[in-house]
């Protein structure tokens, strides 16, 4: 502001001269006057520079609507007279709000980063087991998020259904810790597998697969209150090793309940990541978690997990062509109780009595073809959790367009043979669509 004032004084006046020069006539009284108002515009162009230094010196704050700034000075002032102009410029600049003197600037500073995610379905099809609507608003994610201070970050996830509203994650993550420690205190999905990580808009499918559903607590999962811990162990070469090990409350939809305060749960998970290529990454993992389940503090429930994710996207064709191949294996072994027992307490009704070991597993391809399409497929089996000699299984297809980055529109047809001995046929068409900052997910 100052260099363009004085650059566009000095050019006025040198305009001004040699216009005076070329029709300056022989009368010496002419000359007069044009010298005088040479002298006007030095005047006026030093009164200028210091209007320019008031504003520096008061921090440059913008005058408020109210504060009417001329946009010349008066003509008193081209007379070499004090700026007034120049005065009420600043007193009207400080009638801006301050918060702490940062200065306005700094009540956005002080806000989260806020974004909101809506998850539209609409489907059509048969399935008595696992109904759905024809339209639903299946979930309005909120996410606050923001850094605390230089140690530590805060997350929350708050989710919006149809009939209710849940706290999805809300925790604090410290960054800051000795020996390149990560830790994490709140309300968080647990580290197992993959699926179990996910939001459900960041799914490559309209829906979890049936492993997840029938031994993981389906969309909600294992997602408790308690504490994490990760750490970067060393590895080979070209190996990138990381550990977590969390401990929670012990409440986790019907994979685990808690009777009492001592009745906690843990979760392990082993991640091994590695570059194949230069267009292609393996990424590894080893899960486990242990916890009491709904028949009381004397049945156990444990988990054991393996998942396996390949991604190829050339360089050169990055956003026009890639792949990811994802599967996961998990296994449940829990305690149950007799059937004389379930007279006395509640039994689900697919119980079987006794010592229960059930598996299931997933795998899917999803292959970019243009800029903004996707194509995948994905098969499903599973067991039940309660009763191993049910299993269930299916397959879909899926297309997906990303319009943009903050939406798509996700179209999927899913097949499922349930052990009841009925087939489901379904379609499901997914519209998403994000407002705001949301931080990326881990990879």
């Amino acid at each position: 502001m100052k260099h363009f004032g004085v650059s566009f004084g000095y050019l006025l006046l040198l305009a001004c001269a040699a216009a005076a020069q070329q029709t300056a006539p022989n009368n010496s009284g002419d000359i007069s006057s044009q010298e005088q108002k040479i002298r006007d515009l030095e005047d006026r162009l030093v009164m200028l520079e210091g209007q320019v230094r008031q504003l520096k010196a008061a921090g440059a704050a913008v005058p408020s609507q109210n504060s009417a700034v001329p946009a010349t000075p008066p003509a008193s002032q081209s007379q070499g007279a004090t700026p007034q102009g120049a005065a009420a410029y600043t007193a009207g600049a400080g009638d801006n709000v301050r918060l702490g003197g940062a200065g306005s600037a700094a009540a956005k500073a002080l806000n989260p980063d806020i974004s909101v995610i809506g998850d539209f379905i609409g489907g059509a099809g048969h399935n008595p087991l696992n109904p759905t609507p024809a339209f639903q608003m299946h979930e309005s994610e909120i996410g606050l998020q923001a850094i605390v201070d230089p140690y530590a970050r805060a997350d929350f996830f708050i989710s919006f259904g149809e009939t209710g509203v849940s706290l999805e994650e809300g925790f604090i993550t410290f960054t800051a810790l000795p020996a390149g420690f990560v830790a994490k205190g709140g309300k968080m999905r647990a580290a197992f597998g993959k699926v179990n990580t996910l939001h459900n808009h960041v799914l490559p499918w309209v829906d979890r697969p049936l492993v997840t559903q029938n031994l993981v607590g389906g969309e909600d999962g294992i997602d408790d209150a308690g504490v994490s811990i990760e750490h970067i162990l060393p590895a080979p070469r070209n190996w990138f090793l990381d550990f977590t090990g969390q401990t929670f409350r012990g409440d986790s939809a019907d994979v685990y309940t808690s009777s009492n305060k001592n009745d906690l749960s843990v979760v392990g998970h082993l991640r091994g990541y590695r570059d194949l290529t230069d267009n292609g990454n393996l990424d590894l993992g080893v899960s486990y978690s242990r916890g009491h389940n709904l028949f009381g503090s004397d049945f156990i429930t444990n988990l054991y997990g393996v998942d396996a994710t390949y991604h190829w996207k050339p360089l050169r064709r990055s956003i026009y062509k890639s792949f990811i191949a994802r599967s996961e294996f998990i296994w449940r072994q829990q305690d149950q109780p007799s059937l004389a027992a379930c007279q006395v307490i509640a039994c689900p009704l697919s119980f079987a009595p006794g010592f229960q070991h059930a598996f299931g597993f997933y795998a899917s391809g999803d292959y970019q073809f243009a800029r903004r399409w996707f194509v995948g497929a994905r098969v499903d089996r599973s067991d039940r959790a309660f009763n191993a000699h049910l299993n269930d299984k299916g397959g879909s297809v899926v297309l997906t367009y990303w319009p943009s980055e903050f939406a798509q529109i996700r179209g999927q047809y899913r097949f499922t043979r349930y052990a009841d001995r009925f087939d489901a046929n379904e379609a499901f068409i997914q519209l998403q669509f994000a407002l705001g900052a949301h931080g990326a997910h881990p990879f």
